[in-house]
């Protein structure tokens, strides 16, 4: 947690900075964009368009040691109790090898482990584990949600560059639609299940797996064979067994792994399945690198802790609001919606580790979409609206093989954005456009944008498994990075329960229309009218 020593210097850096023009701080140092540039795991991180300078940097830095930073995160990677409340690790580090020589019971397991997901993908890509029917599967399904959803989802969509093993669908709304709109067309005798619950009870999940299983077996998959298309990611084999699924085909997900951190665990599965073994393990070594790069670097050099530096400096000292994600590759439309989750549902907290409330800032909004999409829908608001946010501009240097003249298009897109964002148009060269169409000065205000709004750009080498890993392992050590600077817990998600809890007590009024006292009138007056017009 911030030393109130280094939260009074960043005040102050920050009330001297706000009037400081970005563009002017890269005009007055040559080698600003060198200083502020950083190298890892296949990506490169420019910073230079962030409004900070040396002297804020230098009290940044004594942010990071106050709080201990790379303390804190050699005992995240070698198994400490970081997760207070609910009293584990949060080992995801290790899924990918990181720090295995201090953990050597817990590698063998995520060894076995690993070794058995290779076996059954090689068993079905190469047709010794076929459907019931006798034919190979074309096709795998994902049914999770939250972490075991949106991570792979994100993942396959990034990798589906050429002809897959397997086509990878993925299920997660407990609204019957899109179970039927991802079936459709699909063949039952060849597709396969995998249904990703730890405990096998989540709701959602379960009542989506037997939507799916009754879909196998009105297809003609017979009951008695219907393991041979599932697989399960989960600890309740009990409850695994009864679906028809056997102890063989199922794999674990353990408690110091947490959902939104679990797509290195079998939680992966389907991107092996979908894009092949040497997919997911190129994937867990682009994280491992970036996990040994924040291990090794002091943190003005160290990639995450860079990244979670600026976003606390954004966020708490100059007043952003929000961060938006902005990935110049198709491929990436996803990363936002992986990355909503990562940040928000780990550092949306209200009190610190010992239970004091937070009067301040803690983590921005995060939103996004892939360029160029939204150039022609909320960019408006970025370059013209009065709302303040941060930016990550994500451009991969090789995002395909395709036409060149389009993804050259793309680039320039990408980079024109960035500047934009820095350099905005001045009142000067707004009068000028306002004055050729005949606006008076006043008028001529409409033609201005501020600019001047810090983001970093982010080059990858290319949109590769291993790019990938590393991409995905930076902004995870960037969340919790900015979690010990806010001295909160990022493993846990109480206020996800919550919901979870009141939907359990509203279930009865919606079945029956009985009364449930607990439920404020509002809310059953909307339940009894659901309950009308579904069971009458």
């Amino acid at each position: 947690m911030l030393l109130s020593s280094d939260h009074a210097a960043l005040k102050a850096e920050a009330d001297r900075l706000k009037t400081v023009s970005i563009a002017s701080l890269l005009e007055q140092d040559p080698g600003r964009v060198d200083a502020l540039s950083l190298s890892a795991a296949g990506l490169q991180l420019d910073a230079s368009k962030q409004l900070v300078d040396d002297s804020a940097l230098r009290t940044l830095a004594s942010a990071a040691s106050g709080a201990d930073l790379q303390g804190k995160y050699s005992q995240l990677i070698s198994g400490a109790q970081v997760n207070i409340t609910e009293e584990r690790a949060a080992l995801h580090t290790l899924l990918r090898g990181t720090a295995a020589e201090a953990l050597p019971e817990l590698t063998e397991v995520v060894n076995n482990t690993l070794q058995r997901m290779s076996d059954a993908t090689h068993a079905v890509h190469s047709g010794a584990h076929t459907g019931a029917t006798g034919k190979p599967f074309t096709d795998v399904i994902n049914i999770g949600i939250g972490g075991s959803d949106l991570g792979p989802r994100m993942v396959c969509r990034a990798l589906d560059s050429a002809t897959p093993n397997l086509h990878t669908h993925f299920i997660s709304n407990v609204d019957p639609h899109d179970l039927d709109v991802v079936t459709r067309g699909l063949n039952p005798e060849t597709t396969l299940l995998i249904v990703c619950s730890k405990t096998f009870t989540t709701e959602e999940t379960l009542t989506n797996a037997q939507r799916a299983k009754q879909w196998l077996l009105s297809g003609g998959v017979p009951e008695a064979r219907i393991g041979q298309h599932v697989f399960a990611v989960t600890t309740n084999l009990t409850a695994a067994a009864a679906f028809g699924i056997s102890a063989d085909a199922c794999f674990p997900m353990w408690d110091w792994v947490g959902g939104r951190y679990s797509v290195w665990s079998a939680i992966g599965l389907v991107i092996a399945l979908g894009y092949g073994w040497s997919a997911f393990t190129g994937l867990l070594a682009g994280a491992n690198a970036l996990d040994e790069h924040a291990r090794e670097v002091d943190p003005l050099k160290n990639l995450p802790m860079l990244m979670a530096l600026l976003e606390l400096w954004n966020t708490r000292y100059l007043g952003v609001e929000t961060h938006v994600v902005l990935p110049y590759s198709q491929r990436l439309e996803h990363l936002s919606d992986f990355l909503q989750q990562l940040t928000m549902e780990s550092n949306g907290k209200r009190v610190t580790l010992t239970g004091e409330e937070i009067t301040e800032a803690t983590a921005p909004v995060l939103w996004g979409s892939a360029g160029t999409i939204g150039q022609h829908s909320y960019y408006q608001l970025l370059h013209q609206g009065t709302r303040s946010f941060s930016a990550d501009i994500i451009l991969p240097l090789i995002s395909g093989r395709g036409d060149l003249t389009a993804r050259r298009g793309l680039a320039a897109h990408a980079l024109s954005q960035s500047r934009a964002l820095m350099v905005g148009r001045s009142p000067e060269a707004a009068r000028q456009i306002g004055q050729s169409r005949g606006f008076n000065e006043q008028e001529c205000h409409q033609f201005e944008i501020p600019g001047n709004h810090s983001h970093s750009l982010i080059l990858m080498d290319a949109v590769s498994p291993e790019c990938l890993g590393g991409l995905i392992a930076a902004y995870e050590h960037k969340t919790y990075f900015l979690a010990v600077l806010l001295g909160i817990n990022a493993f846990d998600q109480w206020g996800v329960e919550l919901g979870k809890e009141i939907a359990t007590e509203i279930q009865p009024l919606l079945e029956t229309g009985a009364t449930v006292s607990a439920i404020d009138p509002a809310t059953r007056q909307a339940a009894l009218a659901w309950h009308e017009a579904n069971m009458t």
